[in-house]
């Protein structure tokens, strides 16, 4: 049998999480099996088998592949000079990802990615990790902020990243639940409260 590329490997392994987001987005974690997952990839059971040795594998290679792109996002906010350029950078993007309709498969399994994390401590590890992550990036700004003198230095930085990230989390789950949602809206409330809440008066004055 001709070996296949690296390139082929890591093609078809997408291609397999491609089909196994659909499955989990339509029919959920438990009552989608490897069968279905075969079914909806085309690729054989022994294919399968290549790649992700069990259903959970699977789950949590879909949380590292998410955890890679947020990763970037992470980096671009870390690269601005300005701390408060690199807050506001992380919002945008990560509020632009609530508004594209191409993503809204990845939130519906990302939702129940949490609740699994309850089950499987293999799962919790990496969606924990994930979340993790972001809020490093949200208490390395805070911090370069207050040192710069334009963040409240009695504000908490963990304590703020975690209610950062929790209204995020809230706004996921209403989107993957298909609710109507004004993101602009809500987008602009959040930077008036963190405007009015974090920054000081001259970072008020400098950021309009």
């Amino acid at each position: 049998m001709p070996k296949i590329s690296e390139a082929q490997r890591e093609t078809r392994r997408q291609h397999i999480l491609a089909a196994a987001m659909r499955c989990f987005s339509r029919d959920g974690f438990h009552a989608t099996t490897t069968a279905d997952i075969v079914r909806e990839s085309g690729v054989s059971q022994g294919a399968l088998y290549l790649y992700f040795a069990t259903k959970d594998d699977i789950i949590v290679a879909l949380a590292d592949d998410r955890r890679q792109g947020e990763a970037l996002i992470n980096a671009l906010a870390e690269s601005e000079q300005d701390p408060v350029e690199g807050l506001k950078l992380l919002l945008e993007l990560y509020g632009r990802s609530l508004s594209d309709p191409a993503r809204i498969e990845q939130r519906r399994v990302g939702v129940q990615g949490w609740a699994e994390a309850l089950r499987s401590p293999t799962v919790r590890e990496s969606v924990t990790a994930n979340i993790a992550a972001v809020g490093r990036e949200i208490e390395s700004l805070v911090r370069r902020g207050q040192a710069a003198g334009q963040i409240r230095s009695e504000l908490n930085p963990e304590a703020f990243a975690r209610t950062l990230i929790a209204v995020f989390q809230g706004l996921i789950l209403q989107v993957a639940w298909g609710e109507p949602i004004d993101l602009e809206a809500v987008g602009g409330v959040i930077h008036d409260m963190i405007r009015d809440s974090l920054f000081t008066a001259h970072a008020r004055e400098s950021h309009p």
